[in-house]
């Protein structure tokens, strides 16, 4: 069959659509659209899986060298969660870029690599500092799924149910995590809990024989005893430990090689997105692309498809004319201010402590005086929460205003992390600093308002911040915005993440929720007089609001 001649996509006319379209073949097996969100948000699923996993590791890693552990730091677990959210960062801001560039699919494609090598990388690391760098690496894979997966999606569903398709990634980030604490408690159950064999210990504080790891930890200074940081992780060095099971961890991590691995290869099923065609100028391939997704029985005629696009992509080209760097964003003071404005928005999605319940929970429970097996497998329940938060926020954003769900969200968590704080310092400090141990409802209290505080946040914070941040930023800069705004909420995220286990060794459960029960109520009074409203409000008439609220 011979190929058919070029048609400009400048000027054409649905006649010659029309014509291009009866000429041009599906180019492969047909793929419904429920086939492609699978494999697509299985990118989704491996940036949840990824960011979750290690709260069930790193209890693990905390064992000693002799036990097949890391011994981590305070400030070395920080950075094991830290450097995958650096990564993150910069994946989000070259990730867009790349899939412009080489296509939504062969980004995707490549992103399966990237998270194989970082899976393996830091399942097979011999020591932390070769886990930094691997972790970084499957940040960059982490970083670039958030920014080429809803894309793909968006572009890749038929406008029917296109909403519903991209709420499902959301979903599926969420439920990946779950996935991971499900895995996390399953594994950590087989091997019957960190424990290990002393085989003798010089100091004379330990007995040989075997220990379950929560009676080593006992002897620190955080967890109730007399041994602060340096002298414990010295007392670790000097045991003589003949075996143990902290390699339990690698076995978590290697768990999302199986995902990366069906990514790589569903992807590679799928077609490249119709409109990446376009944009691109390749109108035979985008109708070819397109006919493998579209039942036009329920999406309409393809050709119709393809001249919206076509009218968009022109429309776009006009735009990009007038597209501006962030240096005159910059220097207009008004959208300097609204930039200001994202950004906030953007670290207050982090500022909540999130992912102090989402990388930690098994630490703080673990100061609060649950034994670690049965903190991992605790943590599940606050992946369940997390799923039916995301699943109600999408009803939430249907129904309620920007700013109210936002500001009660706020003030929801600030209060929740204050119960939090009151419970460690009236319950649980007094027998830390007695040595001896919490009552068992106190952890089981903590757990709860880890819950609540799980389904607050998902349920209302991610779904307003980023659906505001599609929204506020006017076209012509929307891209370098929003891009700007992302970037510094990854950077926020691994401060955050950073800083927590040292905040929770050195100052204690009690005074670390408080400040962030404080930081979040501060944060919504700062919300009430400077969070502009989108509900119900086009792009055009969003911008012109925006101009006129901060000039």
């Amino acid at each position: 069959m011979s190929t058919p001649a070029p048609i400009s996509l400048r000027g054409i006319t649905p006649a010659q659509m029309k014509e291009a379209v009866d000429a041009t073949p599906p180019s492969g097996k047909r793929r419904g659209i429920v086939a492609v969100a699978t494999v697509a948000t299985i990118g989704s699923l491996l940036f949840g899986y990824d960011t979750g996993v290690i709260s069930g590791a790193l209890p693990y890693m905390y064992m000693p060298y002799g036990a097949d552990g890391l011994q981590l730091t305070a400030l070395e677990e920080g950075a094991v969660g830290g450097f995958l959210l650096v990564g993150a960062a910069f994946g989000a801001l070259f990730g867009g870029r790349l899939s412009d560039r080489y296509g939504r699919r062969h980004n995707i494609t490549m992103l399966a690599i990237i998270f194989l090598i970082g899976a393996l990388g830091t399942t097979f690391a011999p020591n932390v500092w070769v886990m930094y760098p691997f972790r970084f690496i499957l940040g960059l894979a982490v970083g670039g799924a958030s920014a080429t997966v809803p894309v793909y999606l968006a572009e890749s569903a038929p406008k029917r149910i296109r909403g519903s398709i991209v709420a499902v990634d959301q979903l599926m980030i969420v439920t990946g995590q779950m996935l991971a604490f499900t895995m996390n408690a399953i594994i950590s159950a087989a091997n019957g809990g960190p424990h290990l064999t002393v085989e003798s210990d010089p100091s004379g504080t330990l007995v040989a024989g075997s220990y379950a790891y929560d009676e080593i930890t006992a002897l620190s200074a955080a967890n109730g005893g007399v041994m602060d940081e340096a002298s414990f992780h010295a007392f670790l060095d000097q045991l003589v430990i003949s075996s143990g099971n902290g390699q339990a961890w690698r076995y978590m991590l290697v768990l999302c090689s199986v995902p990366a691995i069906a990514l790589w290869i569903g992807i590679r099923l799928m077609p490249e997105s119709s409109r990446w065609y376009i944009a691109k100028e390749r109108l035979y391939e985008a109708i070819g692309s397109l006919k493998r997704v579209r039942d036009e029985a329920k999406d309409g005629p393809v050709e119709d498809e393809l001249m919206e696009m076509v009218e968009a992509r022109q429309h776009e080209i006009e735009e990009e004319a007038s597209k501006r760097g962030l240096g005159y964003v910059w220097s207009v003071p008004w959208l300097r201010k609204l930039l200001l404005v994202g950004i906030f928005l953007a670290v207050i999605n982090q500022t909540t402590g999130v992912n102090t319940v989402m990388y930690y929970a098994p630490k703080v429970l673990s100061f609060a005086g649950m034994g670690t097996s049965a903190a991992i497998t605790a943590q599940v329940a606050n992946g369940a929460f997390s799923v039916v938060g995301s699943a109600l926020g999408i009803w939430l954003i249907g129904r309620f205003r920007r700013r109210q769900i936002l500001i009660a969200d706020v003030t929801g968590v600030g209060l929740t992390l204050l119960g939090i704080a009151a419970t460690f310092h009236f319950t649980i400090a007094p027998h830390i600093t007695a040595g001896t141990t919490p009552p068992a409802w106190a952890a089981y209290l903590i757990l709860a308002l880890m819950g609540l505080f799980m389904l607050i946040v998902q349920s209302s914070n991610g779904t307003v911040v980023w659906t505001m941040m599609g929204e506020i930023f006017p076209s012509n800069v929307r891209g370098v915005m929003n891009g700007t705004a992302i970037f510094c909420m990854w950077i926020a995220n691994a401060v955050i993440t950073w800083t927590f286990p040292k905040m929770m060794e050195g100052l204690g459960g009690g005074l670390t929720y408080t400040f962030y029960g404080l930081l979040n109520l501060i944060v919504a009074v700062i919300l009430f007089k400077i969070m502009p409203e989108t509900h119900n409000r086009s792009l055009e008439q969003i911008e012109r609001d925006m101009q006129e609220r901060f000039s």
